[in-house]
């Protein structure tokens, strides 16, 4: 991911700021998914978002043996790719967060499935996607976000002059690039560069993800040396919000020591957040 993002970030140095481009990319909506399930009926489930990475990372050896807990532990997994895949868009660039939501409800049609248990986790970019789905979709009871941004951010592409995300065909406002955060990108300092981004008050203000409206328990995992973004000064201001905004579900922030890959070793807080505050709960209450 690190030096993917370097790179989109240094092509601002070499391209006007501003440039669009109005065409959707090619397979826009495209989505590919393996659904993994134990053993019982009503089984919840838990959907696994990659980040900037592409493919179906969810679905490869590095997170066979935390799938294979999953199943273990009662739920059932889905892992999803939604870019960098054949029949997918190349990058991630305004993808379809309909054609994200659709899949995952496809998958909870199963009849081994408890279509009234569906949790989200997403790592970076992926936990930017997960936290926007639960904001819009409240199908969606429970969202654990690793690694996260509290709004959202330009796509991954040599121009970088679109949104990563669209929601009804139209782009996900985004908080821009600025060229006063292009000497920290050129160094090769991305966290810098997102800080700067975060300074545009009113673009952060148009960009925000509105958390508030999650309809269930939320966990953010942060790394309290995040390189790549400020993970855990983002995932404060979002446990703040929420306090603000008298959530009514649970929510918790666990910043771990480290990079911006440290709390990937750290997965029994989020089975254990799961457990307490997702996988029992029968009926949820969907707000109108």
């Amino acid at each position: 991911m690190k030096y993917l993002l370097l790179l989109v970030l240094i092509s601002f140095a070499l391209v006007p700021i501003g440039c669009t481009d109005s065409e959707l990319p090619a397979n826009h909506g495209g989505v590919v998914s393996l659904l993994y399930k134990g053993n019982g009926d009503k089984q919840p489930l838990v959907v696994g978002l990659g980040g900037s990475e592409g493919g179906n990372a969810w679905a490869g050896d590095y997170w066979r043996e935390t799938r294979e807990q999953f199943l273990t532990e009662g739920y059932a997994f889905l892992a999803l790719g939604y870019f960098g895949l054949p029949g997918l868009p190349e990058q991630l660039d305004r993808i379809s967060v309909n054609a994200v939501y659709e899949e995952i409800l496809k998958a909870a049609d199963d009849p081994a499935i408890d279509r009234d248990r569906i949790a989200i986790i997403g790592g970076s970019k992926g936990a930017e996607l997960a936290l926007l789905l639960a904001s819009n979709f409240p199908e969606i009871k429970c969202v654990v976000g690793i690694v996260p941004a509290m709004a959202v951010f330009p796509a991954l592409t040599l121009m970088a002059s679109t949104s990563s995300w669209s929601i009804n065909d139209e782009e996900v406002p985004y908080v821009p690039m600025p060229w006063s955060a292009v000497p920290a990108a050129i160094g090769g300092n991305l966290r810098g560069a997102f800080e700067v981004m975060l300074e545009d008050t009113e673009a952060v203000r148009e960009a925000r993800i509105q958390i508030e409206k999650i309809n269930g328990p939320i966990l953010l995992v942060s790394a309290t040396d995040d390189e790549m973004w400020p993970s855990k000064e983002m995932s404060v201001a979002m446990m703040s919000l929420l306090s603000q905004s008298n959530f009514t579900h649970p929510y918790k922030h666990i910043a771990i020591e480290g990079n911006h890959a440290a709390p990937l070793a750290h997965f029994d807080s989020v089975f254990t957040f799961l457990d307490t505050n997702f996988k029992s709960k029968v009926g949820f209450n969907v707000k109108p």
